[in-house]
């Protein structure tokens, strides 16, 4: 699994809306789709590493990609 350390949530949704994700709905967590994917962003600052990349590999993007929308 991918490491990406010290991502901003805020950051890591707008990343994810260039991409065509949009934001279904939002608590304790921010729940994102596009349709076809749901992935589900925790409200911490920083996200955990590992969490983010389990998130990147669930929207169905590399590292690199995801680097590349920061």
């Amino acid at each position: 699994m991918p490491r990406i350390p010290g991502i901003n949530h805020q950051d890591a949704v707008r990343a994810l809306q260039k991409t065509g994700f949009r934001i279904a709905r939002h608590g304790k967590h921010i729940v994102m789709t596009d349709g076809v994917r749901i992935i589900t962003i925790p409200r911490h600052n920083p996200v955990n590493a590992f969490t983010m990349g389990g998130i990147v590999r669930d929207a169905g993007l590399t590292e690199d990609e995801f680097r590349a929308l920061l």
